[in-house]
């Protein structure tokens, strides 16, 4: 069992930037692909970002490619969202979470049924 714990939300404008951390406990880090999501308030939970465990394939939601930049460090046991020109409609709590799926897959990285441990999220709030 993995455990989560996600940081580094803030209030920003619009046009700035923030880093998500998603710090992990339990064994084999690395064994796992991960992923970021997020839910605003009345919507679904959806996908940003996701990384295969060694951090050679990424994914993302075309709301965000080209802004926000999925990484990770193993030997910190974290993975990281990088989020840059923000906007307000980013607006939301950002959850990371662990892959169910062994092999990377970019096709299961969206569906966040494919993850079955999840961190307590952190707030993002962009202003206008």
């Amino acid at each position: 069992q993995v455990q989560l714990v996600e940081s580094g939300g803030g209030l920003v404008q619009a046009g700035g930037s923030l880093r998500l951390s998603c710090a992990a406990s339990g064994r084999a880090f690395s064994n796992y692909n991960m992923g970021w999501f997020r839910q605003a308030p009345g919507k679904e939970r959806e996908f940003v970002a996701g990384i295969s465990r060694s951090g050679g394939r990424t994914s993302y939601a075309d709301s965000v490619k080209g802004r926000f930049t999925i990484s990770r460090d193993n030997a910190k046991n974290t993975v990281y969202l990088q989020m840059n020109s923000l906007k307000p409609e980013d607006t939301a709590v950002y959850y990371c979470a662990v892959a169910a799926f062994t092999y990377y897959n970019g096709n299961y990285v969206y569906d966040p049924l494919r993850y079955d441990n999840w961190g307590q999220g952190t707030q993002v709030t962009v202003s206008s």
